[in-house]
Protein backbone atom coordinates (compact mmCIF):
# COMPACT_ATOMS: atom_id res chain seq x y z
CA UNK A 1 0.00 0.00 0.00
CA UNK A 2 1.89 2.96 -1.26
CA UNK A 3 0.99 6.48 -0.12
CA UNK A 4 2.32 7.99 -3.34
CA UNK A 5 -0.21 9.78 -5.46
CA UNK A 6 -0.48 9.17 -9.15
CA UNK A 7 0.06 12.04 -11.58
CA UNK A 8 -3.70 12.22 -12.15
CA UNK A 9 -4.27 12.70 -8.41
CA UNK A 10 -1.60 15.42 -8.21
CA UNK A 11 -3.09 17.52 -11.01
CA UNK A 12 -5.88 19.26 -9.02
CA UNK A 13 -3.50 20.25 -6.22
CA UNK A 14 -0.92 21.51 -8.68
CA UNK A 15 -3.51 23.43 -10.68
CA UNK A 16 -4.92 25.13 -7.60
CA UNK A 17 -1.41 26.12 -6.45
CA UNK A 18 -0.53 27.51 -9.88
CA UNK A 19 -3.86 29.37 -9.98
CA UNK A 20 -3.26 30.89 -6.53
CA UNK A 21 0.28 31.95 -7.51
CA UNK A 22 -0.98 33.54 -10.73
CA UNK A 23 -3.69 35.48 -8.87
CA UNK A 24 -1.15 36.66 -6.28
CA UNK A 25 1.24 37.87 -8.99
CA UNK A 26 -1.54 39.72 -10.81
CA UNK A 27 -2.59 41.47 -7.60
CA UNK A 28 1.03 42.35 -6.86
CA UNK A 29 1.31 44.01 -10.26
CA UNK A 30 -1.88 45.98 -9.69
CA UNK A 31 -0.93 47.06 -6.14
CA UNK A 32 2.84 47.34 -5.87
CA UNK A 33 4.03 47.44 -2.27
CA UNK A 34 7.04 49.60 -3.01
CA UNK A 35 9.68 46.94 -2.44
CA UNK A 36 12.87 48.52 -1.12
CA UNK A 37 11.27 51.91 -0.51
CA UNK A 38 8.53 50.29 1.57
CA UNK A 39 11.15 48.54 3.70
CA UNK A 40 13.16 51.73 4.18
CA UNK A 41 10.01 53.62 5.07
CA UNK A 42 9.08 51.01 7.66
CA UNK A 43 12.58 51.20 9.16
CA UNK A 44 12.23 54.97 9.35
CA UNK A 45 8.84 54.67 11.00
CA UNK A 46 10.21 52.27 13.61
CA UNK A 47 13.24 54.48 14.20
CA UNK A 48 11.24 57.66 14.68
CA UNK A 49 8.61 55.96 16.82
CA UNK A 50 11.34 54.84 19.24
CA UNK A 51 13.62 57.89 19.15
CA UNK A 52 11.01 60.67 19.56
CA UNK A 53 9.51 59.42 22.87
CA UNK A 54 13.00 58.62 24.16
CA UNK A 55 14.31 62.11 23.40
CA UNK A 56 11.18 63.72 24.83
CA UNK A 57 11.69 61.71 28.03
CA UNK A 58 15.30 62.88 28.25
CA UNK A 59 14.34 66.51 27.65
CA UNK A 60 11.60 66.47 30.30
CA UNK A 61 13.92 64.62 32.70
CA UNK A 62 16.70 67.18 32.25
CA UNK A 63 14.24 70.01 32.83
CA UNK A 64 12.96 68.32 36.02
CA UNK A 65 16.52 67.68 37.27
CA UNK A 66 17.44 71.32 36.67
CA UNK A 67 14.31 72.90 38.15
CA UNK A 68 13.39 70.36 40.86
CA UNK A 69 16.58 68.69 42.05
CA UNK A 70 16.17 65.53 44.10
CA UNK A 71 18.17 62.46 45.02
CA UNK A 72 16.92 60.64 41.95
CA UNK A 73 17.79 61.22 38.32
CA UNK A 74 14.65 62.13 36.44
CA UNK A 75 16.62 62.10 33.21
CA UNK A 76 17.52 58.43 33.56
CA UNK A 77 14.03 57.43 34.72
CA UNK A 78 12.26 59.26 31.90
CA UNK A 79 14.80 58.01 29.34
CA UNK A 80 13.83 54.43 30.24
CA UNK A 81 10.13 55.34 30.27
CA UNK A 82 10.41 57.02 26.86
CA UNK A 83 12.30 54.05 25.48
CA UNK A 84 9.59 51.67 26.72
CA UNK A 85 6.84 53.82 25.20
CA UNK A 86 8.78 54.04 21.93
CA UNK A 87 9.34 50.28 21.74
CA UNK A 88 5.65 49.65 22.42
CA UNK A 89 4.77 52.16 19.71
CA UNK A 90 7.12 50.48 17.20
CA UNK A 91 5.72 47.06 18.12
CA UNK A 92 2.22 48.39 17.47
CA UNK A 93 3.10 49.65 13.97
CA UNK A 94 5.01 46.51 12.99
CA UNK A 95 2.20 44.26 14.24
CA UNK A 96 -0.38 46.33 12.36
CA UNK A 97 1.62 46.04 9.12
CA UNK A 98 2.23 42.31 9.63
CA UNK A 99 -1.51 41.74 10.12
CA UNK A 100 -2.27 43.66 6.92
CA UNK A 101 0.21 41.52 4.99
CA UNK A 102 -1.20 38.34 6.55
CA UNK A 103 -4.76 39.33 5.61
CA UNK A 104 -3.63 40.05 2.06
CA UNK A 105 -2.05 36.60 1.74
CA UNK A 106 -5.13 34.92 3.20
CA UNK A 107 -7.29 36.83 0.73
CA UNK A 108 -5.26 35.41 -2.17
CA UNK A 109 -5.56 31.81 -1.00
Amino acid sequence: MSSKRTPKQQEPALLSRVDADAKRKLRARENPSGGVWFGLGMMGLVGWSVSVPTLLGVAVGMWLDRNHPSGRSWTLALLVAGLCVGCFNAWHWVTKEANAIKEEHEHVD
